[in-house]
Order: C-alpha cells, then structure tokens, then sequence
C-alpha cells in the first residue's frame, strides 16, 4: 500500500526520547510533517488547529492516558475520523480489546522498528 509521505502525523508521548525515536523511525520512512505534543490536552489543541492525517500515541502519559485521548478524539465530531494508532509496551489481550473497544485505528507493541512502524502505518491509512 502506498503510503503519502506529505501526510502530517502528530506523536503524542509524555516521554520526550520515545518522541525521538518514533520521529526518527518516521523520517527513515520518509515522512516529512511531523509534530509533536507530550500530553493529551496538548494533543487535542493542536488537532483541533490543524488537521492531521495520523496520530500516533502512547498509551501510559500523564495526567490523560493515550486511551483518555483517543475516546476524547472519538466523541469530538471534528476529529473522530483521525486514523490513531496506540503504542504500548503491553501485549495483554484485554489491553488490545479497549484500545479496539474505543475505536484504536491500529496498535503497535514496544519495542518496534521502522519496517513494524511502516507495516501498521500503511495498514490504517495506506490507499
């Protein structure tokens, strides 16, 4: 699946080396509009400011859980269609089940590579 790489992507993570990394990892894949915020509200103000075509968020922040936001972004009628992909270092089954139950567009287990980052982008918003 071809992939845009145009398409602006937020990273949503508390934790400002795993920003790096995931920003790292986009760029080998070639995209170039990358964004950052290191909470949710964060998160949710810059949606609401432009529009992006992917977030990609970690499940354990503070004070608003990755899963906090994507329900936030699912019951916001301007954002609801956002392709969102969870990150998470838990594999548990239950985990899997929320993130799907609150309407996770794909899911990615730490630790990942570029090619395991591609797979799942190409997967939620590949044409």
């Amino acid at each position: 699946m071809a992939v845009n790489p145009t398409t602006p992507i937020l990273i949503v993570d508390d934790y400002q080396t795993m920003v790096r990394i995931i920003r790292n990892l986009l760029q080998q894949l070639g995209f170039q509009e990358v964004d950052e915020a290191h909470d949710g509200e964060a998160a949710l103000a810059k949606m609401q400011a432009r529009a992006y075509g992917l977030v990609i968020s970690d499940w354990n922040m503070e004070p608003m859980s990755g899963l906090e936001l994507l329900q936030r972004v699912r019951a916001h009628p301007g954002l609801k269609d956002v392709p969102f992909i969870m990150v998470t270092a838990e594999n548990r089954d239950e985990r899997i089940a929320m993130a799907r139950a609150a309407g996770v567009s794909g899911y990615v287990v730490k630790p990942f590579n570029a090619d395991t980052l591609g797979e799942r982008i190409a997967s939620v918003i590949g044409a």
